[in-house]
């Protein structure tokens, strides 16, 4: 493929065919629970929860569903206390016919840049080997063999009762200042 693809921020609320594809990739398509108004509401606000860039080909070369956006990361912002202003990458996709012409390579490094951050953090499935190789190549650490760090989760039922534990303690949010 000739051209170039144009990296913008852009809204992804029509583009959510790309979350879908990416997680039938990673084999968790049944969790995905998310709605166009949510992440209306959740990206495109005052205050967004996120931010997004996204891979644009000319329409010369757009993909043979007819796209010319053919990926896309999406990232949030976080905060070391040893180290300072981060980023978290949520997701990195590019359409399988996309692959291979530099345009993953692009968005990861557009992301890294773009908000000045003292690091950016991501995860990986473990099967995923092309995808741990890939970060490598490009200095990644793995923490969790490196550091022995893992991530934790709260959702859904675990995080209600997180919450309702709070009720029951002598020491409550009003005590924080």
């Amino acid at each position: 493929m000739t051209g170039h693809a144009y990296i913008h921020t852009q809204t992804l609320l029509n583009k959510v065919v790309f979350f879908q594809e990416l997680a039938a990739f990673e084999n968790m398509a049944d969790q995905m629970k998310i709605s166009h108004k949510e992440l209306e509401s959740d990206g495109f606000c005052q205050n967004p929860f996120f931010g997004c860039l996204v891979a644009e080909v000319p329409e010369e070369h757009q993909s043979k569903e007819g796209f010319t956006v053919v990926g896309y990361a999406l990232y949030f912002h976080t905060y070391s206390t040893w180290k300072g202003r981060s980023l978290y990458l949520e997701d990195l996709y590019v359409m399988e016919e996309f692959r291979g012409n530099n345009v993953l390579t692009v968005l990861f490094a557009q992301v890294a840049k773009k908000k000045q951050c003292v690091r950016l953090q991501l995860s990986v499935l473990n099967w995923n080997t092309s995808t741990r190789d890939f970060y490598a190549a490009k200095g990644a650490q793995d923490l969790t063999e490196r550091e022995g760090w893992h991530l934790i989760r709260f959702d859904g039922e675990n995080l209600d009762n997180l919450n309702l534990s709070l009720k029951k303690s002598w020491f409550s949010a009003n005590s924080l200042k």
